[in-house]
């Protein structure tokens, strides 16, 4: 029921987006209004007690807790597991953002900051770590942790419902867990679509730039043609070959190109913007968390903190189902740690090179990407590559580097989506994966035709509302299934010393009786 229903709507998606793409638009941007008015509060505040609840179970009496019990043993190396969280978490998003959102904010900054100025540089690395750092690894976190642990300790199917058993019980297999297993999987594919709408777009202006080919909506669509063949064989080769082996080659292109934008950039400038940011991101954390405008009429909270929230919100099923797919054996500490301390670092020395060179080449006019930025976000990157040197083995680079990531965010999304919408244990049909595979191109090629970026930010906020509330509940069902599996632990430990502790009493007082008889026996000598 959860697949053929979750099928039909999606497809029922694509066909208003593309049948009607002018009024479709209308309707998202009205709905979004509505939303952002009346809740937009909510993202902000469910993700920071998202973050609070986290590294409480972090560092907290719960940390030494594992998932899959005691004697589980990881089933990925360290460094495997850390590449496939980065190119299933960020992504795409990571290349398409890293140059463009800083000119974004550092031409239209927050908080009535005076544009193009220095403390407009500033604020706008800060809110860059802000929208990229510890909030939305900690979304991810968070239901990773749930599915990983209700899978994995309590023998759960992969359903986001199952999280919620310890609060609705039996219900989670009955209507109301449906419901909810329906509304994750239908976010769920929105929010992967978006991301490669994002993808595609910059992926066709790397051509345009490198190729000389238009980027247009008939680009678009071929690469998302091609991508579906590419990210369907990996799909279908099965997590430990087909994406494994791409994300460890993507953390490679991805470590190279950083590198070399490293050191053809002004590399003094990015490591003095990245500890001058880290400190300002730190000492602001708590007022940029909750941070909205009721007094003025601004909207940048709204297009973009906002949005961030949704987009990671809606990202949180299959991200995070995915994650709990790879970390079985893990510690709570240890999954924690590194699924919300280690990328967000990395992200931020991403951001650090990309977004601080990109700010000090507009700064000291080596490049005008004020002016690309009116030409589309998608644009900033590889007008930021021209004014390095080897302009075109960076832009090579980088679209290589985009379309694995494409490939590998759609392969998970596949994985997850197909996991998600079956009641079966295991691994998800071939029948499951194709259908799903095929969903997500068509809803990406469906919404770049309705509005291009606008629609796909719109529907992706829309679409996280109902599941930014599911996450409180699922805040309190982890609570009190780690407070069992801790109670019951100690208890175990309790019940083994006094064990030990009664044996050792049992040995020293057959070892007291041995010597009181031999020195029995000598005295009867």
């Amino acid at each position: 029921m959860v697949f053929r229903i979750s099928i039909a709507l999606v497809l029922g998606l694509v066909l208003l987006a593309g049948l009607a793409p002018g009024p479709f638009n209308t309707v998202v941007q009205a709905a979004l209004g509505d939303v952002i008015r009346s809740v937009g509060w909510l993202y902000l505040l469910v993700v920071f007690l998202a973050l609070v609840f986290l590294m409480y179970l972090a560092f907290g009496r719960f940390g030494n807790l594992r998932i899959g019990g005691e004697d589980a043993e990881p089933e990925f190396s360290r460094a495997s597991w850390m590449s496939m969280l980065f190119a299933a978490g960020m992504g795409i998003g990571l290349v398409f953002w890293g140059a463009a959102e800083p000119i974004s904010h550092f031409t239209k900054p927050p908080e009535g900051i005076e544009p193009q100025s220095m403390d407009a540089a500033r604020a706008a690395m800060r809110y860059v770590f802000f929208h990229w750092g510890l909030h939305p690894w900690a979304i991810y976190a968070l239901i990773g942790l749930a599915m990983a642990w209700f899978q994995f300790n309590r023998n759960g199917g992969g359903q986001i419902s199952d999280m919620l058993q310890p609060i609705i019980g039996r219900h989670h297999r009955g209507w109301i867990g449906k419901v909810v297993n329906i509304s994750a999987v239908v976010a769920t594919a929105v929010g992967v679509a978006t991301a490669l709408g994002f993808g595609t777009v910059q992926i066709a202006a790397g051509v345009e730039r490198v190729f000389g080919l238009h980027a247009g909506i008939p680009l678009q669509l071929t690469i998302i043609a091609v991508a579906f063949v590419l990210y369907m064989a990996s799909s279908l080769s099965g997590v430990g070959r087909g994406m494994k082996w791409l994300s460890n080659v993507n953390l490679v292109l991805a470590a190279l190109l950083l590198a070399l934008v490293l050191v053809l950039g002004p590399t003094g400038a990015i490591f003095n913007t990245f500890t001058t940011t880290l400190g300002s991101y730190l000492n602001q954390l708590v007022t940029m968390s909750l941070r909205m405008s009721p007094f003025s009429s601004s909207t940048w909270v709204a297009d973009w903190t906002i949005f961030y929230w949704a987009w990671w919100i809606s990202w949180a099923p299959f991200v995070g189902s995915f994650i709990a797919r790879i970390s079985r054996g893990r510690s709570v500490r240890e999954f924690v740690v590194g699924v919300v301390l280690a990328p967000t670092l990395l992200g931020f020395f991403w951001f650090s090179v990309f977004g601080g060179t990109a700010i000090w080449s507009q700064i000291f006019g080596h490049a005008d990407l004020v002016q690309a930025l009116g030409n589309g976000y998608e644009t900033v990157l590889f007008t930021l590559f021209n004014s390095l040197p080897l302009p075109l083995l960076l832009s090579s680079l980088a679209l290589v580097l985009l379309m694995i990531f494409f490939v590998t965010s759609a392969d998970s999304a596949v994985l997850v989506l197909a996991t998600m919408s079956t009641d079966d244990a295991g691994e998800p049909s071939r029948r499951h994966k194709i259908a799903w595979g095929v969903g997500i191109a068509l809803i990406a090629g469906a919404l770049l035709l309705a509005g291009g970026l606008e629609a796909l930010q719109g529907m992706i906020t829309i679409a996280a509302l109902p599941f930014a509330l599911l996450m409180v509940l699922v805040m309190v069902s982890l609570y009190r299934v780690l407070d069992q599996e801790y109670t019951r632990e100690r208890r175990q430990t309790q019940r083994q010393r006094r064990m030990i502790d009664a044996w050792i009493a049992r040995e020293m007082a057959a070892q007291e009786e041995t010597q009181a008889e031999a020195v029995r026996a000598q005295d009867s000598d």
